[in-house]
């Protein structure tokens, strides 16, 4: 049988208590895959023509008594940071994987992304149907798109452009159960596709 990439011991680091406790196991278990992902993603999103990408692997430094709920590797066009421009995400919850496009409460330019999304709102309707939406990248839960519609998509967007801790996230999430059954080339296989449909939506923001 091949050894799946991810673990559910991966994903019950976020049940071990204390920040120190799972701080440790972040970094033996979780940061070497977020490497390897890391590198592997950096080279296949500056293949396609609009710069280079550069990893970021989460490392939670400013936490002194919370321990982590979620954990993550980054990817933006800039060696120094991540969260003022928007980004793709691979991460975990103790719930589930996530895979998505990201823009967060820092971004200096929130109200032109969501006026140059509103614009396209098309774009949303293409999406696979188990794509999800959130309006806030330090919260679990999501919604379909398509279950929302492009209604739902558009009050999130006029809140991305009024509010000032408002974010925009789009992406996947994929169970524990079904995360931990995939291979790494099934895993990495995956990744690409949805970062594929993504990145339409990413050259609107960027506004290419």
């Amino acid at each position: 049988m091949t050894q799946a990439f991810w673990t559910n011991n991966d994903f019950n680091v976020f049940s071990i208590e204390g920040l120190e406790h799972r701080m440790n196991a972040l970094q033996t278990k979780i940061q070497p895959k977020f490497e390897v992902i890391g590198e592997h993603l950096s080279t296949y999103l500056s293949s396609r023509g609009t710069g280079e990408f550069y990893p970021h692997v989460a490392k939670h430094a400013r936490r002194t008594v919370n321990p982590p709920n979620d954990s993550w590797v980054a990817f933006a066009p800039a060696k120094r940071g991540y969260k003022a421009l928007p980004h793709f995400q691979v991460g975990l919850w103790g719930t589930h994987l996530f895979i998505i496009l990201a823009v967060i409460y820092e971004n200096p330019d929130k109200k032109g992304i969501a006026e140059r999304l509103s614009n396209n709102l098309k774009k949303f309707s293409s999406l696979p149907e188990d794509f999800v939406v959130s309006g806030d990248h330090m919260k679990p839960d999501a919604l379909k798109v398509n279950e929302i519609g492009n209604d739902g998509v558009e009050n999130l967007l006029d809140r991305l452009a009024s509010v000032k801790k408002a974010e925009f996230v789009l992406g996947r999430h994929i169970s524990r159960n079904k995360a931990t059954e995939l291979s790494e080339e099934e895993f990495f296989n995956l990744v690409e596709e949805t970062i594929d449909r993504l990145f339409p939506v990413y050259d609107i923001i960027i506004g290419k």
